[in-house]
């Protein structure tokens, strides 16, 4: 028996109870929580600074400390993602199709929870009660399994948790989080075949490519994100810019902030400038030459404080997580599209164009799980899209793709009434 069989054994039963509970249950348990949540505040955000310290410390970059930091604002967000949760109807139990077959057989598709899930990720201590709440209303009981980072955050966030099922007369077994953070508890959550019945990888490349290339276990691959936002001759260059500006700055962290933009040839002379003076101080600008050129072009003077370096070709293919921004310029929309399906990671890519044949054109052609058309990538978020919490964004194209919500966590049965009938 490894260490984590008593967990697995619990998870399996608590499971098994959750799925017997009705919307008003689930629900009554889930407005329970954000009670303790917010009564809690004061012991999670003590617990964040700790980890917070300690990232610091250990010298995290700032963009990264910022996906770790908690504040009272984001525990308002955990709390309101809850809440919208809780607004959303209950997956589980819903007929999705049904037919008569000419022997006389009625045959039903019913949505059922998934089962058990693991969720393996770093930082991010919201993932904590995100993945909590949209498991536990799917009818599905969850294992944690948070980075070292997160430990204190993770640790106040699910004591919180389980004393709100436990006030509520909810099921508190339903969530647990793993206690010794050893690397050995991946491979083994990895191995648990027959125990886990999924396993969601969130976080960087080399978790997500490990969780995928070791598991035994069915995984739902969310991806990291080398995202690519594309202007056209035809776009308005200021609003382009604010795009681009919000996509890089607003959360650099983020596997949906924009890591390289695509300046069509004709687009460089206005956009280059405009995208200099807004990102100087603020961020790095990795050129290729002719968008470095641009940046200059008339004889204009560089703004103050921009730091701008020679692109090279690792950059295509780099999610920076940073404040650091890849600039090429390419020839045409095919160029673009080219670029954006052999160096994307098929998570978020956009358009910024008033061509509505190229908005097409891009839509159709470009393999991404989003696609944009003259809007941010930064609004590819389960929140944002009203699932209020997410599991992560899936990349891949089998269950569940893009913000996965409640749904991700169902599959399907089919449910047959007959009249005595034999084959």
């Amino acid at each position: 028996m490894n260490s984590l069989d008593p967990v697995f054994e619990s998870l399996k039963k608590a499971q098994a109870e959750l799925a017997l509970q009705n919307r008003r249950q689930k629900d009554s348990a889930l407005e329970s929580v954000m009670e303790a949540i917010d009564s809690a505040r004061q012991e999670i955000l003590s617990a964040n600074a700790r980890d917070v310290d300690r990232a610091r410390q250990d010298g995290m970059k700032e963009a990264l400390v910022d996906r770790l930091l908690l504040n009272e604002k984001r525990i308002d967000d955990i709390i309101a993602g809850i809440a919208t949760v809780i607004r959303q109807e209950d997956p589980i139990g819903k007929v999705k199709t049904g037919w008569k077959l000419p022997n006389g057989l009625f045959v039903e598709q019913v949505t059922v929870p998934l089962g058990v899930a693991a969720i393996i990720y770093e930082s991010r201590p919201n993932v904590t009660a995100d993945a909590f709440s949209l498991a536990y209303k799917a009818g599905c009981a969850i294992l944690l399994r948070g980075s070292q980072a997160a430990r204190e955050s993770n640790r106040a966030l699910v004591a919180a948790i389980k004393r709100g099922l436990q006030n509520s007369g909810g099921v508190p077994g339903a969530v647990e989080l793993t206690a010794s953070e050893s690397r050995d508890e991946v491979d083994i959550i990895l191995n648990a075949r027959g125990k886990i019945d999924v396993a969601l990888p969130r976080g960087g490349k080399e978790l997500i490519r490990r969780v995928v290339e070791n598991a035994r276990v069915p995984v739902i691959e969310t991806g990291e994100g080398n995202c690519h936002i594309y202007v056209e001759p035809s776009a308005d260059m200021q609003n382009a810019a604010a795009i681009i500006e919000n996509a890089k700055l607003q959360k650099p962290g983020a596997c949906n902030a924009v890591e390289t933009v695509l300046v069509h040839r004709d687009a460089a002379a206005a956009l280059m400038p405009l995208l200099a003076a807004l990102l100087a101080g603020k961020a790095e600008l990795r050129c290729d030459t002719r968008a470095k050129a641009a940046i200059s072009a008339g004889g204009r003077a560089a703004p103050g404080g921009l730091v701008l370096k020679d692109a090279v070709p690792s950059d295509w293919e780099t999610e920076f997580l940073d404040y650091i921004l890849a600039i090429k310029i390419v020839d045409s929309l095919d160029e673009a599209i080219d670029h954006i399906n052999r160096y994307g990671t098929k998570h978020s890519e956009a358009i910024l164009t008033n061509d509505l044949r190229a908005a097409e054109e891009f839509s159709r052609r470009v393999d991404a799980a989003c696609v944009y058309t003259n809007a941010s990538i930064r609004f590819t978020d389960g929140g944002e899209f009203g699932f209020g919490a997410e599991l992560g964004i899936s990349t891949q194209k089998f269950h569940a793709r893009g913000p996965m919500g409640l749904e991700a966590l169902t599959t399907i049965k089919y449910r047959i009434s007959g009249s005595g009938q034999i084959r």
